[in-house]
């Protein structure tokens, strides 16, 4: 779930293992399975360490996590974001390339106080900068565990993965 608060998601906790305990009852088997949570507001990323007392993983939602941390609709975007690119304000779209200064920042917070808490907590990035490659090389360099994208992109974020860790050897 998306939360913000920590006792947000003690709450959905309860929800999902109650209603796991449920069905593997009723169909008779055994799943082992984790829970962790999307990270997709700048306040989940700077209350990392009490959220990491729950969770087992973090997702970064970036596509939302930009929007909340630029305070601007990736939808709306199109309408401005040319006008930054030409004015040199930007110099990519925030919303395929990961803004490693203020989005990355945020996330590197929450990597770092979240593995203050729970050393083996996992990390991952869900959404389209999961498909970029330079947004893929930065998640390498902070040190996630993962990348999830859209289907399309996966080849692209294969190779770049691949890459990336080569890079760092």
């Amino acid at each position: 779930p998306l939360i913000a608060y920590s006792n947000e998601l003690q709450h959905q906790i309860q929800i999902i293992r109650q209603t796991a305990a449920t069905v593997l009852k009723e169909q008779r088997v055994k799943i082992p399975y984790q829970i962790g949570t999307m990270i997709e507001t700048p306040r989940a990323c700077l209350i990392a360490d009490s959220i990491a007392q729950h969770a087992e993983f973090f997702s970064f939602g970036t596509n939302d996590l930009t929007q909340t941390t630029l305070g601007m609709s990736r939808d709306d975007s199109g309408t401005f974001l040319p006008t930054y690119r030409d004015t040199e304000i930007i110099k990519q779209n925030p919303f395929a390339t990961l803004d490693e200064e203020g989005v990355g920042a945020l996330m590197r917070t929450a990597i770092t106080l979240g593995k203050k808490t729970r050393p083996t907590l996992e990390f991952g990035i869900c959404g389209e900068h999961g498909g970029d490659p330079a947004s893929i090389r930065y998640c390498h360099r902070i040190g996630l565990d993962y990348v999830s994208c859209s289907p399309y992109r996966l080849p692209i974020a294969k190779l770049a993965a691949a890459q990336a860790a080569l890079q760092s050897e």
